[in-house]
């Protein structure tokens, strides 16, 4: 409709540069990454390695990268890793995992709770060393939040054990953390309690936190240097990323305001029931609503100004910093007038 404010839940990623954010980017002072190193962006990456308890950082422009330097630095030609069902780095990154690092993924399927695998599926699916004809099993990936499940969170008892029968099972493991700052927010922990006994974790500055760009792949010294070659060989040499990466040092300034779009997730939730909706309470800013038609359903909030994407047979509303609690109450009411169309609409 004309005039109309459009409320946009497809992503945390579509969140602008706040005008404190746009300033820092405007005096941040720089240099050439790749001759010199950037100033603002090695201030940004220690930053976050000492929040990830970490001893180096790398900063990308992507997530995708950051995961896809992850994979190359475990991986070899024919490895196998393992992965939730549904995880970011299966079905999200366009097999960079096969084709860039070569490894053979295994979908663990979720026990217990959406995005949730157990200590012991690993242990099984691991296996064991066999002679040199045999697939090898050297890396388990872990999603924190799981985007797909809907922001599911793991516990830091569940991620104590999951690293610990990986290391006991001689994998390496990789933490997708690009909602980890969510999980850390919603379980009341730290993110280096949450990082704890992953090799190498990726956080994304852009997703939730506000940044235009970046995420950081963080691990040992040694890693990141091989990283930082890596990520050079992907075309990414860096020249003047102190712009960014001061974008990035004002984004986790954000941090201890994530409960609040949680809370928004929350409200949305609750306003959804009543209309008829059977959803489940989320857990972080991701809320999944089943439909029987998501074009139809999709289509019919587009209308209103409401835009969303879909999981599955589920539309996907997250919430953001850009949208505030009273636009919250003005998305319900818009999904009101079109609820008995989307609840009666067929597959």
């Amino acid at each position: 409709m004309p005039g109309m404010r459009i409320l946009d839940f497809r992503s945390d990623t579509v969140t602008k540069p706040s005008p404190q954010m746009r300033t820092a980017m405007a005096d941040a002072e720089v240099g050439d990454d790749v001759l010199e190193r950037d100033p603002t962006l090695d201030r940004l990456e220690r930053r976050v390695a000492e929040l990830l308890g970490m001893e180096a950082a790398l900063w990308t422009p992507t997530g995708c990268m950051a995961n896809g330097i992850a994979m190359m630095l475990h991986l070899r030609r024919g490895d196998r890793f393992l992965a939730s069902a549904q995880s970011h780095v299966l079905g999200s990154e366009l097999g960079t995992a096969a084709w860039l690092a070569g490894g053979m993924p295994e979908a663990l399927p979720w026990t217990g709770k959406p995005g949730h695998v157990t200590a012991e599926q690993v242990r099984l699916a691991a296996g064991s060393t066999g002679p040199y004809y045999t697939l090898r099993t050297v890396l388990l990936c872990l999603e924190n939040t799981h985007n797909f499940a809907g922001g599911t969170c793991i516990s830091l008892q569940d991620h104590r054990d999951l690293t610990k029968v990986a290391h006991e099972k001689k994998l390496a493991v990789h933490l997708d953390g690009a909602r980890l700052w969510h999980a850390a927010a919603f379980l009341g922990e730290s993110v280096r309690d949450l990082a704890e006994g992953a090799d190498t974790v990726s956080v994304c500055l852009s997703k939730g936190l506000g940044a235009p760009m970046g995420s950081l792949l963080a691990s040992t010294k040694d890693k990141i240097e091989e990283a930082r070659r890596i990520r050079k060989m992907l075309g990414g040499g860096v020249r003047q990323g102190g712009v960014m990466a001061a974008a990035g040092l004002v984004a986790l300034d954000y941090l201890p305001r994530l409960p609040e779009d949680h809370a928004k997730a929350r409200e949305l939730c609750g306003g959804l029931r009543k209309s008829g909706f059977q959803v489940e309470t989320p857990e972080t800013n991701i809320l999944l609503v089943p439909v029987a038609s998501v074009p139809t359903a999709t289509a019919l909030l587009k209308e209103r100004g409401v835009l969303v994407t879909s999981v599955g047979s589920a539309l996907r509303f997250i919430t953001h910093r850009d949208i505030d609690a009273a636009e919250i109450q003005e998305a319900v009411s818009r999904v009101e007038t079109c609820a008995e169309a989307i609840l009666s609409a067929k597959k």
